[in-house]
């Protein structure tokens, strides 16, 4: 719950409303996100158990499909999901900071690219310290949400929301509007796709693995479904579709001015500590890879300080690639990129559940997906949903991250003629 619950919950709910046009099919598709998900955590888990090596899912997709395809997953990895999270988290922390002092909307970019700055700083000044921060914010993070959620139920609503009306409105087919609500809602959910990596330090991974990721993801899909069920409570559908600070509106109007504001407040710490989290994590990819001359220009990315032991040629890279997406892309486009990119990887990981049972059936699986084939299938047609359905709908979008992930695959040929 700590790791995926982050700045999506605060944000999402516009693209969410604008695609649905309707409170009922809004909150489905939270709820179907969620189940999505937990799908998808009981099915990779079996291949956390299987493989339990360092670097998590590139380790999978090379176990079952070769090093070209998990060189791919690792280039993405750090052209295209960390650095875009970063971008989107800092455009969301601008996009917020100007609306709590009444800013200029001119300045979004260049303070979106000051706070990325400000984050690596403290992740250049050492793992300490950034764990410091990481766990400061992790608690303060949840504040925001229990404080909406728990005055946002006890006050009487000013729209009745229609649960049980599943109806689309707007110009969108019903198709078309679930599928990119759906594509939207995951950003929210990211994070599951790690839930597996504690499982070798588990007593009885079977038993408890399982019983971790349906509580804990279920526990997340409840959160998500009771506070946009808040949001459509408070605020007419149309005043929340395309308005990045629906959840400060919110807050506004529970609480007045000035507890509005504290709110906000709350939720601009919530996504300085999510860009903490994917600055520190995302740097160690690309340097993880380079340590066995597995990535371009290796030996400058295996380089850390001396004094703080941090791959800074890493961090300050994976800085320059973010501050040029937050010139090319909004909150929006950039989350939904990413998700189509790492949704991409995540069916191969589903597929590899069924490949590694027959090619390998003596495998040791100290856990294994429970209702096999079922589940593992449930994940598959949902992610092959979203991903054909943004094919479909915005291929723009989805060429753009398939086009930089198959950059990587000249740069993966190159490298092996060149060892």
């Amino acid at each position: 719950m700590g790791t995926v619950i982050g700045a999506g919950v605060f944000f999402k709910a516009a693209a969410v409303v604008s695609h649905t046009q309707s409170a009922g099919l809004t909150l489905f598709a939270w709820l179907f996100a969620g189940f999505l998900t937990i799908c998808g955590g009981l099915t990779v888990a079996e291949l956390a158990t299987a493989i339990p090596k360092t670097g998590g899912p590139i380790r999978y997709i090379e176990e079952t499909y070769g090093k070209l395809p998990s060189f791919l997953l690792g280039w993405a990895q750090t052209i295209i999901y960390f650095p875009a999270n970063i971008a989107a988290l800092s455009i969301i922390f601008a996009t917020q900071f100007t609306h709590l002092f009444q800013l200029n909307d001119r300045i979004l970019v260049p303070l979106a690219m000051i706070t990325a700055v400000s984050v690596t700083g403290i992740n250049l000044l050492g793992t300490k310290i950034a764990s410091n921060v990481q766990s400061l914010t992790l608690f303060i993070k949840l504040l925001p949400i229990l404080v909406i959620v728990v005055a946002g139920l006890i006050q009487p609503g000013q729209v009745e929301v229609g649960i049980t009306d599943l109806s689309i409105g707007g110009d969108n087919s019903w198709a078309q509007g679930f599928s990119a609500a759906l594509l939207a809602t995951l950003f929210a959910y990211d994070g599951w796709l790690n839930v597996g990596n504690i499982a070798g330090e588990m007593k009885r991974p079977e038993k408890d693995l399982p019983k971790a990721i349906i509580l804990g993801l279920g526990s997340v899909t409840v959160v998500y479904w009771v506070i946009n069920f808040v949001y459509l409570k408070t605020l007419p559908a149309e005043q929340i579709a395309g308005n990045l600070n629906a959840s400060s509106d919110v807050a506004y109007n529970l609480f007045g001015n000035m507890g509005g504001k504290i709110v906000t407040l709350g939720i601009l710490i919530s996504v300085y500590g999510a860009l903490n989290g994917y600055t520190m994590t995302g740097s160690r990819v690309p340097f993880a890879l380079a340590l066995n001359d597995e990535f371009p220009f290796s030996k400058y990315f295996k380089k850390i300080s001396n004094k703080t032991k941090i791959p800074y040629i890493s961090v300050i890279v994976q800085l320059v690639i973010a501050c040029i997406m937050m010139t090319l892309g909004t909150f929006d486009v950039l989350t939904d990129m990413l998700i189509f990119v790492m949704w991409s990887f995540s069916m191969l990981l589903f597929l590899a559940v069924f490949i590694l049972r027959k090619r390998a059936p003596d495998m040791p699986r100290p856990y294994k997906v429970p209702l096999y084939p079922i589940v593992p299938l449930i994940a598959m047609l949902g992610g092959g949903f979203i991903l054909i359905m943004t094919l479909v709908t915005t291929p723009g979008l989805a060429f753009t991250g398939i086009g930089v992930t198959a950059i990587g695959i000249p740069i993966y040929f190159y490298m092996k003629k060149k060892k």
